[in-house]
């Protein structure tokens, strides 16, 4: 079994309360679905090849078509989860900053759609962006990525 690694930027922001930016997984099959189906904004790399922190700006300027805000990186540390062949460790950052969804400019992907017709279709990578306060992103979120929001709440109450 090969472990896959993935890295990405959590955005905050206090107003005056706190919120986190997070992405709707684009394309077909997540278009009907909104519990679980948003995503902290990242993407693979390959370890030894590209360091992580660099991956995770990378990721979310290809996601979201937008760089990181100016911020000090906070380390939220990593996650392994799924299975088998779909295991990954992720590694994720926050960054208190701001930024519009509206000016996001989503990357996009390619797939056979419809299943074996053999025809390719060009989806987002994330259909839409938002702000939500930790109780709504933890619904929203997939359940891998939810111990970042944890942590991320823990040290916003430390600062």
């Amino acid at each position: 079994m090969s472990l896959r690694y993935s890295a990405g930027v959590l955005l905050f922001r206090r107003s005056p309360e706190l919120q986190v930016l997070i992405g709707h997984m684009g394309g077909p099959l997540w278009a009907k679905k909104d519990a679980s189906a948003w995503s902290i904004p990242k993407g693979e790399y390959e370890l030894g090849q590209e360091d992580p922190r660099l991956a995770a700006a990378r990721e979310f300027t290809e996601e979201l078509g937008l760089p990181v805000p100016e911020g000090e990186w906070l380390d939220l540390g990593q996650v392994v989860y799924g299975s088998g062949r779909g295991k990954k460790q992720v590694t994720v950052w926050a960054v208190e900053g701001d930024l519009d969804p509206e000016l996001i400019v989503p990357g996009t992907f390619e797939m056979e759609w419809p299943p074996r017709s053999g025809r390719t279709a060009e989806f987002p990578e994330i259909d839409r962006a938002d702000w939500f306060d930790p109780e709504t992103a933890r619904e929203k979120l997939g359940a891998g990525q939810r111990p970042f929001l944890d942590r991320l709440v823990e040290l916003a109450l430390q600062r």
